[in-house]
């Protein structure tokens, strides 16, 4: 199934949502799967960090867009569970953020 947003609500350090993807800008397009493999926070609502990477809104999980991989484990209270990070990103190498495809037509990005 195709999404579409105009591209004027995703610019440069944002992200929303489309359909079942969050769509962001780090500078180029990119499109992955909206729930965070932590607990399942929104990742339409997450922030980009200054390396590209999309941050979790909810307790800072952080993933590599280009592969859809965890590269840094739940922040805050759950950093502190023993081996909770490690966990997660291990699952996410088995099971990363599925991807989009972001085509720009026009003024609209369609996500396929």
């Amino acid at each position: 199934m195709t999404h579409s947003v105009p591209a004027s609500d995703v610019p440069e350090g944002s992200v929303t949502g489309a359909g079942r993807y969050a769509v962001g800008n780090n500078g180029t397009y990119f499109a992955v799967s909206r729930r965070c493999r932590h607990l399942g926070a929104d990742l339409a609502g997450g922030s980009i960090a200054r390396d590209g990477c999309l941050v979790c809104p909810r307790h800072g999980a952080t993933y590599d867009v280009t592969t859809g991989r965890m590269v840094r484990g739940p922040q805050g209270a759950f950093a502190k569970v023993p081996g909770l990070g490690a966990g997660f990103k291990a699952l996410t190498k088995l099971l990363p953020l599925a991807r989009g495809t972001v085509t720009e037509k026009g003024s609209t990005l369609q996500i396929d």
